[in-house]
């Protein structure tokens, strides 16, 4: 007798789905626009775990699952691992330019603040 188990599937929202507003509250938290710019910067996708945070693990969570629930990044199991890429191609259908700038933005105030 053969076992079929289904892979673990998580709830993302459609591409028609995504909302600006709540696309720009998920990006307002610090830590969460740190895992965006993250996994903007890389060309594969991240574990949970690859992305090192100063907050608890139950936070980490809670930050990814904001991020996933309000379509800024897709996250898949890969055996126990939940891998996450940035929904980049749905983003820049439905908002052009917004995660650039809002990269950009982010990387300015960076170096502003380091007084560079």
């Amino acid at each position: 007798m053969t076992t079929v188990t289904s892979p673990r599937v998580l709830a993302h929202p459609a591409r028609d789905e995504i909302r600006l507003e709540d696309v720009l509250h998920a990006l307002a938290d610090p830590m969460r626009l740190r895992v965006v710019r993250e996994l903007a910067a890389g060309d594969t996708d991240l574990s949970c775990s690859d992305v090192e945070l100063p907050v608890t693990k139950s936070t980490i969570t809670h930050h990814f699952r904001v991020l996933r629930e309000n379509g800024v990044i897709r996250q898949t199991y890969q055996g126990t691992a939940k891998m996450n890429g940035l929904r980049r191609d749905d983003l820049d259908a439905l908002f052009p330019g917004l995660l650039d700038r809002v990269l950009e933005a982010a990387q300015n105030q960076e170096r502003r603040l380091a007084g560079l």
